[in-house]
């Protein structure tokens, strides 16, 4: 008898059905990101607050980062900042040691979702390695930021995990966590100016 294969799916909000193991585009929307970034806490909710610091939160903060990192850089790549994190709108947000325990698995599912997200909003399925890797700059001051400010970490600790070269924009961010309704409001107009952008810098437009 033939194994009966689990469910892996999960039904979103606005009604489209994502197959958490063989995503297209098709079945994503902007509206369902949002939503769920904001609901997804960072660093498993152990932070300071009354709300949780939202992984829809941590990516606005990415993006302005990437920003200051790389200003006047094409909005394609702004738009890559933003959505760095997408995937974890399904998959949910998980500690790096976690992540390390759980191996390829976990990853491959993520790089799935990933492209199918990416390729939705008309950016490439595998961004370039550099721009992966002034993003991934960006994401590591927001975690230093978000550690020393908002997760209880000490300063020495927060420098040691999260190892930095431009630390004169620690002190340009202060964090601190907002209602999930405001910042999902935030990442949505956030996201629409940055693809606004993308759509205008295209060749005939």
């Amino acid at each position: 008898m033939a194994v009966r294969q689990s469910r892996a799916w999960q039904r979103m909000l606005s009604g489209r059905r994502l197959d958490l193991l063989d995503p297209t585009p098709v079945d994503i929307e902007i509206e369902d990101i949002a939503h769920g970034l904001a609901f997804v806490a960072r660093w498993n909710g152990q932070t300071r607050g009354d709300w949780p610091y939202s992984v829809a939160e941590h990516s606005l903060l990415v993006e302005q980062i990437f920003d200051r990192l790389e200003p006047g850089s094409d909005p394609n790549w702004r738009l890559a900042a933003l959505l760095h994190d997408a995937p974890e709108y399904v998959i949910g947000d998980m500690i790096s040691p976690v992540k390390a325990a759980l191996g390829e698995e976990y990853g491959d599912m993520d790089e799935r979702l990933t492209i199918a997200i990416h390729r939705r909003f008309g950016l490439p399925g595998y961004i370039p390695l550099p721009i992966r890797k002034r993003i991934k700059s960006a994401d590591r001051i927001s975690a230093r930021l978000e550690a020393v400010q908002i997760a209880g970490f000490t300063v020495g600790e927060a420098r040691k995990l999260f190892p930095i070269r431009n630390g004169a924009l620690l002190d340009e961010f202060e964090i601190k966590p907002r209602p999930p309704a405001e910042v999902r409001t935030e990442f949505l107009d956030r996201f629409s100016r940055l693809l606004d952008k993308v759509d205008r810098a295209k060749p005939g437009k």
